[in-house]
């Protein structure tokens, strides 16, 4: 589909930051605001089935927002901005059905944490976004409700886990929220729709309340809105321990606004291959585009090399460490339940055979040899920019893809997002070209541990510079 920019006076096309401001300055009420995005869903859904529960107490708890304001209440970042939620997320009262016909009706009591704390900045939950089956694939269909499709080209998807979430956000029927992320889950359909999101230092946000639980050690919860500022308040609403989840434990400080750099030059590497696997060409332009911005402002950017990332290949570390904790929560879950209620991914990852305690301890290894690599590579450098995906939004049940001349499996567009999972590192998923063929290029721009506001101020350095901001799909 052809792209257009979208217009100031258009609500559902603001981001986060600016509807919240608008709702501040009484310039918009909080009703005004979340009628218009139940309209969007009304207009569009049908067509790109990203929606999967609407909140029906949206428009009570925006009429409440609008009443606060007027009484001059003590009023959070959020206050009236409504959000979508993926629906891995329980929602206290609203439907948390994961993707499956096994968890069909399944009306959570308690919030997770992170929806809690969106709430408790003001935010309005509007609804829920489709995933695939129990969270667990590139693309977002399942047996329960349907296949989402991607609002720049229908016949492609907007990727998984948190593929509905990533669709809503692009066609304007939201304009931030929550996903989970494994291997590529916030980042990933963030490139595939031309949206920004973040992938957290590990524990930095909860998991509490999210499905499932295991592996927990790769597991992140993370926003995916329409602007980095976005990007960067909603972190500042959802970090920090809830005393729940054991991996959140961390306190450091971090900014609120765009974010903040080390108090000296910056330096940044920028690596395509080797280490990610095969990388399409306009996809690896795009990353060199992006470097060439930063270095023009004065940056120090060069080309590097991660040894690390060349001797243990992180997709391979990765699918030797989870598939037995995730094949038991599976088998849980699947226990005593007829076999027209399992999709596809079940089933595959049920079939999976065990890895060896070998194996096993040998990936354990890999991931900590990778650990260091990172390690090593943060000493000398603050930022590493790289793909997201490397091609751009592909169409729907692709299973193998021919890039830059080598035949690979769909499971291969998570080399360069999945590092991060299994060392817990930090990284934003951005747009910045454009393809041959119309559809949203992203690059991913990763820092060292607990560093989310130099990756923050990165990012918005490139957005400021980004000719395709503001561009969003014409339908």
């Amino acid at each position: 589909m052809k792209t257009q920019n979208s217009q100031p006076d258009v609500i559902y096309y603001q981001d986060a930051s600016s509807l919240a401001q608008m709702i501040r300055k009484r310039e918009i009420s909080p009703v005004e605001v979340v009628q218009a995005h139940l309209d969007r869903i009304t207009a569009l859904n049908p067509e790109i089935n990203a929606i999967v529960t609407v909140a029906g107490n949206a428009l009570e708890a925006a009429r409440a927002a609008e009443a606060a304001v007027l009484r001059g209440d003590e009023l959070g970042p959020f206050h009236g901005v409504p959000f979508t939620v993926k629906d891995s997320i329980d929602t206290a009262n609203i439907l948390t059905q994961r993707g499956s016909p096994i968890f069909r009706g399944r009306n959570p009591e308690d919030d997770a944490t992170s929806v809690a704390r969106m709430k408790q900045a003001g935010g309005i939950l509007l609804a829920k976004t489709n995933l695939p089956e129990f969270s667990y694939w590139i693309e977002s269909d399942n047996l329960l409700s349907g296949r989402s499709n991607n609002p720049w080209d229908l016949s492609r998807t907007p990727g998984g886990s948190s593929g509905g979430e990533s669709a809503a956000i692009a066609a304007g029927m939201s304009p931030i929220g929550l996903g989970t992320d494994l291997a590529i889950s916030v980042r990933g359909p963030a490139a595939q729709t031309g949206i920004v999101s973040l992938k957290a230092t590990h524990g930095r946000v909860p998991m509490t309340g999210v499905w499932p639980r295991v592996p927990r050690r790769f597991w992140h919860v993370g926003p995916m809105a329409r602007s980095i500022r976005d990007l960067s308040l909603a972190f500042s609403v959802l970090a920090g321990p809830d005393g729940l989840d054991g991996y959140a434990y961390s306190t450091a400080q971090f900014d609120a606004g765009t974010g903040s750099a080390p108090n000296r030059q910056l330096r940044i590497g920028w690596l395509v291959e080797p280490g990610f696997g095969p990388v399409d060409p306009e996809v690896a332009a795009t990353v060199v585009a992006a470097a060439e911005a930063l270095k023009s402002m004065g940056l120090v950017v060069e080309p590097v090399r991660i040894p690390a990332l060349e001797r243990d290949f992180a997709l391979d570390v990765f699918n030797r460490l989870h598939v037995m904790e995730m094949k038991e929560a599976f088998k849980e879950a699947t226990a005593g339940r007829s076999e027209h209620e399992i999709y596809r991914m079940a089933k595959t990852m049920l079939s999976l055979p065990d890895t060896s305690m070998a194996d096993f301890i040998d990936a354990e290894q890999g991931a900590e040899r990778l650990r260091d690599g990172f390690a090593a590579y943060f000493q000398k450098y603050d930022v590493l920019l790289t793909p997201v995906l490397p091609v751009p939004a592909h169409k729907h049940g692709v299973e193998e893809f021919i890039i830059n001349g080598q035949k690979v499996d769909a499971t291969y567009l998570q080399g360069a997002t999945v590092p991060l999972n299994v060392t817990g590192l930090p990284g934003i998923s951005m747009r910045f070209g454009t393809s041959t063929e119309g559809l949203p290029i992203s690059v991913q721009v990763v820092g060292s541990w607990l560093a989310e506001s130099t990756i923050l101020h990165v990012a918005s350095l490139l957005e400021s510079v980004s000719e395709v901001r503001g561009l969003h799909p014409n339908i």
